[in-house]
């Protein structure tokens, strides 16, 4: 179950975004989203109907796209919007993907660029450029359904979708109780651009800060990582790409799949090893 407020103005498009947003933990458990039900606040005394239509709408054509079947819902009067979704999927218990069960040696393959809650926050503001706000509103939209599919083929250890705990800490939470630390290259990370340009107006959402303070104690950075590519990593994320934790010989051949299906940004971003234990290591 997953629900928010309005992140772009389009009423369309929020529904959309909204709808591929709560589908992705189904995806990232290696599932298949089959029904869902509705969940809406809405300012029934301040805001036209209409947009309300528009944004069921939107979430309708995503299931839709999805092979998912909305059987429900339910609404209350709220003073501020929300739209979102209760999935149920199906997948065999033998096969259900963790965020655990990482090996040393996996690599770690991102399957969308960061940078949302950055970008997001600069379209609040007024400051994002009509092309960005289109980029990042398709990317946001996107289903995570085909990068789920392609893994189902290779051997996946651990998978997870990342959301509002950014990059780091939904990495911290595969690693913590493990015995096992992730090394990531920087360089290799695919960022959607402006998002740094943005970051270094100052556009940088709460929760980075509050990501940050939370999982920071368990990073370490090397001197050469700026501090904006750091924003970046803990930077939350809406609707974001698969993590996926694939043993090592299959990851290059993995990453040829993603791109052929369009996934242009896909890339390996690091390693598992067994040392620092539970550190996350970014180079």
């Amino acid at each position: 179950m997953d629900f928010f407020t309005p992140i772009v103005d389009d009423p369309y498009w929020f529904g959309q975004i909204a709808a591929a947003n709560a589908l992705s933990d189904v995806y990232a458990m290696g599932g298949v989203p089959k029904t869902a039900m509705n969940l809406v606040a809405f300012p029934i005394k301040d805001m036209d109907i209409s947009v309300l239509r528009q944004i069921i709408q939107g979430g309708l054509d995503k299931m839709r796209e999805a092979g998912v079947v909305l059987v429900g819902g339910h609404s209350v009067e709220d003073k501020e919007l929300k739209y979102g979704l209760s999935v149920t999927g199906f997948i065999h218990p033998d096969r259900i993907l963790t965020k655990k069960n990482l090996k040393t040696g996996d690599r770690l393959i991102l399957t969308k660029p960061l940078g949302t809650g950055i970008i997001n926050t600069a379209i609040k503001g007024g400051l994002a450029s009509r092309g960005i706000i289109e980029t990042v509103t398709r990317l946001m939209a996107t289903l995570n359904r085909d990068a789920a599919e392609i893994m189902k083929d290779y051997p996946v250890h651990a998978c997870t979708d990342i959301t509002g705990f950014g990059l780091l800490g939904h990495i911290a939470e595969m690693i913590i109780d493990t015995e096992l630390s992730v090394t990531l290259i920087s360089k290799t990370i695919p960022i959607i651009p402006e998002t740094l340009e943005y970051a270094g107006m100052g556009l940088v959402p709460a929760g980075t800060y509050n990501n940050r303070e939370f999982r920071e104690c368990m990073v370490d950075f090397a001197p050469s990582v700026d501090r904006l590519v750091q924003d970046v990593l803990f930077d939350p994320q809406t609707s974001g790409g698969l993590l996926i934790c694939v043993d090592r010989e299959n990851a290059d051949e993995l990453i040829e799949k993603l791109k052929e299906k369009g996934m242009d940004n896909a890339a390996i971003i690091g390693d598992v090893a067994t040392e620092p234990k539970e550190r996350i290591v970014v180079t």
